[in-house]
């Protein structure tokens, strides 16, 4: 297939080379070209495009071949084209682009609220029709989405089954032109700037039915791996140090558990969260539904306010991690006794100095069935002398856990179930340590220990040493509060795409020649808190006026800004958020009146505030509003454009589809989840959660994760 697609590209360089040779420019003119859409004027613009600030230069052509793609190009091969230009990525396959390193600067900009479906008529946007009073179609909804493509798997079956060959829907991953008469009016200037719309697939998670955000799979880039990389086998790799990383010592405090991040990991909550009679009885209803409670040998930790657990200034010393605190890491091991219940074998605890505080063998109270040995190291022979009982362990803990006791462990949860034990004051590894690709994945602790301490844990045929894991979690807390609360929170073989290409070095042929790449973020809010952290410049804005003259200023340089580059940066992202607020895509702004704060939550305007129907999300929007705002969009775009100089690379992304039904979902799934472990009858159930709800979250992220785009040189 890669050596087909080559040849493809190849025989479109060729047809464009003979365009040119006609005096037609680049390829991508030709499909304007075949509806009389361009005249004379343009083929004279094109021929004058070749002088670049009055003097003879190789234009970069960005061509598209008529091959047929076997799936939608990615964000993240917009990524690969912008590393392409200015770094050392390599040619991609989906497009040719001839004097790539002629290219001066690359803007990208996303523009959520923008879908296919106002391109072919599915989302009406047109202007004339608004003003016409004419019949306007609904957008559709997550219904007539499936049934359109259940009709289509049906239409395919029957064919199928009549031994007719199945029509071939491939070219719905191929860019489609843009033709301005066959676009609504308010979308028609596109087509003045880009020859094509690409549908472009966001990344996402189909088994855990997760759309991934689109913003980093632009901003953040796959570190290239070194010789010594490559030769190593499997394992995690060594983490590394971010250029420009500095330490920031950090009590411990700062990584205990919040009530909301132990609701969502299952843990049970202790009394002290509760200041209400109502919060507490109804809590306690809740445990007692669940099985949690005293009577099914559950104890609390004698600790009767959140507040008592502060120590006196007096006793914290300074720049101390433990902040007054004591600190245990625990690591327990089970076996599975009769029934399937899964009980405590053995107990290890250790101190902050390292120091063994309990290790004790535990009789669990029913038969056991299987020893789990290969995990927990635990045989029939170890624990046939043992008289110690669940209960013993309960009250020594309940010693040892003072209201100022901090447990630290890897996924707790699970030990304290064990245990039967519920404590406030929690700090996981598997919580401050997350996984790369986020929640509900998690990493073990193997992992984290051979990645983050360089050591290497649980190697034995035994089973596990849970001694040896409690020191791991410990020495991974140490290090956490050693680097600060950045350390470990992503995945290290990712690096800024701002310092992938501040390795890179101009060409002599570009202006400003020598030294190093340099970029920029202009978006809402205060950016430089977030990916803008590693441009070189970052401008926050209130609006999308500002962030289209913010991208003019960093592109072209700004005199008056003397932290922009004198000729501007080589790369800008920049968002533009009006449509994507008005369709209801997100509820959280920039509060123009507090500049310390990035985002404040804005409910939309009362016209376009998305409705249910039938448990569904559907628009509710009027039709001259979407149409103004699409209109006032698309203005903006061309605005950005106007403001490019000669040699630019222009992409603009949707970054996602409607994630709207996608969050819905999530938060019914979310709240029946806890319900659920409250201990809640199935048959009383708020929030119900079936193979029903389950496949409707994995269609509607599939359809969450179409968004659209274009590009061009100008």
């Amino acid at each position: 297939m890669g050596s087909d697609r080559k040849r493809k590209l190849s025989l479109g360089d060729t047809v464009g080379e003979e365009a040119r040779s006609q005096g037609l420019g680049s390829i991508e003119a030709l499909p304007y070209m075949q509806d009389n859409t361009k005249d004379s004027s343009n083929i004279n613009a094109s021929k004058k495009r070749k002088r670049v600030d009055g003097e003879k230069a190789k234009y970069p052509d960005l061509t598209y071949s008529d091959g047929k793609l076997q799936s939608p190009i990615r964000i993240a091969d917009l990524q690969g084209l912008l590393l392409y230009c200015f770094a050392d990525g390599i040619a991609p396959q989906w497009i040719s682009l001839k004097h790539s390193g002629h290219v001066r600067k690359v803007v990208v900009l996303m523009v959520p609220g923008l879908e296919m479906g106002m391109f072919d008529g599915t989302i009406s946007v047109d202007k004339a029709a608004v003003n016409g009073k004419q019949e306007l179609p609904e957008n559709p909804t997550p219904e007539a989405v499936e049934k359109s493509t259940e009709d289509e798997r049906a239409t395919d079956y029957n064919r199928w089954k009549q031994g007719l060959p199945i029509p071939d829907r491939s070219h719905r991953f191929n860019p489609q032109p843009l033709v301005r008469e066959n676009l609504p009016e308010t979308l028609q200037p596109l087509a003045d700037m880009f020859p094509h719309i690409w549908p472009i697939k966001a990344p996402g998670d189909n088994k855990y039915n997760k759309v991934h955000s689109p913003l980093q799979a632009i901003l953040m880039s796959a570190a290239p791996k070194s010789k010594n990389e490559e030769s190593r086998g499997k394992g995690a790799r060594p983490a590394k140090i971010e250029k420009g990383f500095v330490p920031k010592r950090t009590p411990i405090t700062t990584f205990v558990t919040s009530r909301v991040d132990l609701r969502e990991n299952e843990y049970i909550l202790h009394p002290a969260f509760f200041t209400s009679d109502d919060e507490r009885s109804s809590e306690a209803e809740a445990r007692r539904r669940g099985a949690h409670s005293s009577e099914d040998g559950w104890v609390d930790t004698l600790v009767p306010s959140l507040e008592s657990a502060e120590p006196p200034e007096a006793d914290i010393e300074k720049g101390s991690m433990t902040a007054g605190r004591d600190v245990f890491a625990l690591d327990c091991e089970m076996c599975v006794t009769e029934g399937g219940q899964s009980e405590l074998t053995r107990i290890s605890m250790v101190g902050w100095d390292g120091e063994v505080v309990l290790d004790e063998l535990v009789k669990p109270p029913r038969p056991v069935v299987n020893y789990l040995t290969r995990y927990s190291g635990i045989t029939a022979e170890m624990l046939e002398p043992v008289k110690t009982t669940l209960a013993d362990i309960q009250k020594r803990l309940l010693a040892i856990l003072t209201p100022r006791a901090i447990l630290v462990g890897h996924s707790l949860n699970s030990d304290l179930n064990a245990l039967k034990l519920v404590h406030p004051f929690i700090v996981d590894t598997s919580i401050i340590y997350p996984h790369p690709r986020g929640p509900p994945l998690k990493c073990s602790l193997k992992w984290l220990t051979q990645k983050y301490l360089g050591k290497q844990i649980q190697n034995g045929m035994e089973g596990h040493d849970s001694i040896e894991d409690a020191r791991a979690v410990l020495e991974l807390v140490k290090l956490k509060c050693e680097k600060g609360e950045r350390w470990g929170t992503s995945d290290v073989s990712n690096e800024s795409i701002f310092r992938r290409l501040s390795r890179s070095i101009r060409p002599n042929h570009v202006p400003c020649p020598g030294g190093e790449r340099t970029g920029a973020v202009v978006d809402w809010g205060n950016p430089e808190r977030g990916f803008g952290a590693q441009a070189t410049v970052s401008i926050g804005c209130l609006d999308d006026d500002a962030v289209v003259n913010g991208v003019s200023a960093v592109i072209n340089g700004d005199e008056s800004d003397h932290s922009i580059p004198a000729g501007g940066v080589d790369f800008a992202w920049a968002r533009i958020r009006d449509l994507e607020h008005l369709r209801g895509w997100c509820n959280r702004l920039p509060d123009p009146n507090n500049a310390n704060e990035s985002t404040t939550l804005v409910p939309p305007p009362e016209e376009t505030t998305p409705t249910t129907i039938n448990g569904e999300l559907t628009d509710k929007l009027q039709p001259d509003i979407l149409a103004d705002t699409v209109s006032k969009t698309v203005s903006n775009i061309s605005r950005i454009y106007d403001s490019l100089p000669a040699c630019t690379l222009f992409m603009v992304y949707s970054g996602t589809g409607d994630p709207r039904e996608v969050s819905r979902l999530q938060s019914v799934h979310k709240k029946h989840r806890e319900e659920f472990n409250s201990g809640k009858p199935w048959d009383q159930l708020t929030y119900k959660w079936t193979d029903v709800e389950e496949q409707k979250l994995k269609k509607a992220c599939e359809r969450a994760r179409e968004g659209c785009g274009f590009m061009c040189i100008k």
